[in-house]
């Protein structure tokens, strides 16, 4: 019988992406990897559970999930969370930082000094730059700041950040030179918080550490993970949760790590590379129920 793997998600360190698994194996995820699994027939989703511990009633979540949690363990797991903004008391520092994703795709936010830039590199941000640096409610008021004066979002869709990751502008002056405008016009509004030292503008480009240079066009992104279904290919990209695996002829899909949680995934017999799982491509908006 072929061995069960259950994912817990990927995670980034400074030597990479890596895939966690049930009982705490990992699999580093170097460029040019295999990466070959399949779903089993007649398998079933299962809630990933909250903050280390298992769902209590093993719920069946849906596949196009990409919490992996049914509706309780997702209220517990952001009970206590700063992205939930259920947290105000959190003592340690912040940083405001401005991340940018492709052509007109910048957005703010927030994370813990002791993070370092881990959190972009979670996102897939391709670079990004700090702003100011304080207490974590001065931080908050200079994101509704930036939001209010120079509409500037919390939030960037992943299905807008997949779309453009295979024409990204050539140059890393390119790519910086929305960050760079924004932070000048940020720094200057009026309304800054006094409590948050600004930070001077230094681009850090992630096209490198991703491998986003020269990766194969992105012809789609799997939708959900299906009983029967398989993807097999190599690893030519990891950008945030997602991974861009060449799959044949097509060029590559991508894949979001989250929507492996709660699987149980054997590897996937044959040679042939390709993709076995819903996909939606590109360009085509997606059917109307979801």
């Amino acid at each position: 019988m072929a061995q069960v793997w259950r994912c817990s998600g990927l995670r980034w360190s400074v030597d990479g992406p890596v895939l966690v698994w049930g009982g705490g194996r990992r699999s580093a995820l170097a460029r040019g990897k295999r990466i070959a699994f399949a779903v089993p027939e007649g398998a079933v989703r299962a809630c990933a559970g909250a903050r280390g511990n298992d769902c209590p009633v093993r719920a069946v979540v849906p596949g196009r999930s990409t919490g992996g949690r049914c509706e309780e363990c997702a209220r517990l797991a952001r009970a206590y969370s700063v992205a939930a903004d259920t947290v105000a008391d959190d003592p340690r520092p912040y940083r405001v930082y401005l991340a940018w994703f492709g052509p007109g795709l910048v957005k703010a936010g927030i994370t813990a000094v002791e993070r370092g830039p881990a959190r972009l590199l979670e996102q897939g941000a391709v670079c990004f730059s700090w702003l100011g640096t304080g207490p974590l409610m001065a931080a908050r008021r200079a994101e509704e700041l930036l939001r209010a004066a120079l509409r500037v979002p919390d939030r960037v869709p992943y299905a807008e950040k997949r779309a453009v990751r295979s024409a990204l502008p050539g140059t890393e002056a390119e790519r910086a030179a929305e960050v760079r405008e924004l932070h000048a016009r940020a720094v200057a509004l009026a309304g800054w918080p006094e409590s948050l030292r600004a930070e001077p503008c230094q681009v850090v480009d992630h096209v490198g550490v991703f491998g986003l240079a020269g990766v194969p066009k992105a012809y789609g992104e799997v939708l959900e993970l299906v009983p029967g279904g398989s993807v097999r290919g190599e690893l030519v990209a990891a950008a945030g949760p997602d991974l861009h695996l060449a799959v044949g002829g097509r060029g590559a899909v991508v894949l979001d790590t989250r929507l492996m949680m709660g699987w149980e995934l054997v590897p996937a017999e044959g040679a042939v590379d390709g993709c076995a799982f819903p996909v939606r491509e590109f360009g085509r908006e997606p059917d109307g129920l979801f």
